[in-house]
């Protein structure tokens, strides 16, 4: 749709005659035609129809081929610069505004923050209705170990059903092709459980002894953020990581980050870090984060995950599983749901903002 909504939009500026551009305005124009993969011609041709209220200097043009402007394109762009050689500079891209985050809250604010959501996280599960939804993990693999170059493994898709407080998998389609009778475990690689409630519930537990402090705001699906640190010593950890070819199993220690919703004290994110991994371990290092937004189930509706993230160090191996909910529905006699494989969800409904 964005694609459709760029070529409208250049088809009638040519349709009306030249149209008087900043500096600032040309340069959103190229970004959005590279990012959309217009046509170098059909841009070029557009570029035409343009003329400029600023002088559009070599520097500048220079700047836009960096960014992908074709041969066509960049002949338009000088052909523009030379017309408008007489005209004045530029002026300077006004300042980003500096956003500036409010004073931490104060100690007894953090106290009672910590103590609200450790309420919310100890009842959770039993605030849950029974309902079923489509699990859809995308495995990755990094042979160079660096995190920067995933080449896509396979993408199994599973239904989960949460009945009584128990999960239960069944893999229904592993790259959108059907099987039957086969479990998570059985496809090898990285698999993950406990994203319903006992991920965060063992960081909340008394007798995990967490130490928790301040961290910073965030803005996090929309909704102002408490962000919290904690950290929990080997001697009282749950996390389990296991390798399945040798069976052996550790219990580190480990760290991360809690995300608060400032209004209602609900956990919206919790990331994991593991550490002092023994060295002989094969599995180096490892980080996980879950999140969690509010989903419809029958009338209403309940934070539950959205989408995980499993990264894992194997020898030079790099390993990650985006893992995401979707399409949850009450779980009861005769209830159905769509399998298929959804489309992956948009990077910024996890990402947080300032």
């Amino acid at each position: 749709m964005r694609y459709l909504l760029l070529l409208v939009t250049a088809l009638a500026l040519s349709a009306a005659g030249e149209m008087s551009l900043t500096v600032e305005k040309l340069t959103e124009f190229i970004r959005s035609a590279v990012q959309m993969k217009q046509p170098d011609k059909q841009v070029a041709e557009t570029l035409r129809h343009f003329k400029m209220a600023e002088k559009l200097d070599d520097r500048t043009i220079e700047d836009l081929q960096s960014l992908g402007a074709g041969p066509k394109t960049v002949a338009a762009l000088k052909e523009l610069g030379d017309a408008s050689a007489s005209l004045p500079e530029a002026a300077p891209p006004a300042p980003k505004p500096v956003v500036v985050p409010p004073p931490p809250p104060d100690s007894a604010e953090q106290g009672q923050v910590i103590q609200d959501a450790r309420e919310y996280v100890l009842n959770y599960t039993k605030s849950l209705p029974n309902f079923i939804c489509v699990q859809v993990t995308r495995r990755y693999v990094d042979r160079g170990g660096t995190g920067t170059s995933w080449y896509h493994q396979d993408t199994i898709t599973a239904k989960l059903s949460y009945n009584g407080q128990h999960e239960d998998y069944e893999v229904i389609m592993k790259d959108d092709q059907p099987v039957t009778n086969v479990k998570l475990e059985q496809l090898g690689g990285t698999v993950s459980a406990g994203e319903f409630g006992t991920m965060m519930s063992e960081i909340f537990e008394l007798d995990s002894q967490a130490r928790f402090s301040w961290d910073h705001w965030a803005t996090l699906r929309g909704r102002r953020t408490y962000v919290f640190a904690y950290d929990i010593e080997q001697e009282y950890s749950k996390y389990h990581i296991k390798e399945v070819e040798t069976g052996r199993e550790i219990v580190p220690a480990y760290r991360g980050l809690v995300y608060i919703d400032r209004d209602n004290k609900t956990i919206t994110k919790v990331t994991l870090n593991p550490y002092n991994i023994p060295t002989d371990f094969p599995i180096h290092d490892a980080h996980e984060s879950l999140d969690y937004d509010l989903q419809t189930i029958g009338d209403t509706q309940y934070m539950l995950p959205l989408k995980a993230v499993l990264t894992s160090k194997v020898d030079r191996f790099t390993t990650k599983n985006d893992i995401e909910f979707r399409r949850y529905r009450k779980f009861e006699t005769g209830s159905t749901i769509k399998f298929d494989t959804p489309d992956a969800l948009p990077d910024d409904q996890t990402q947080e903002k300032k």
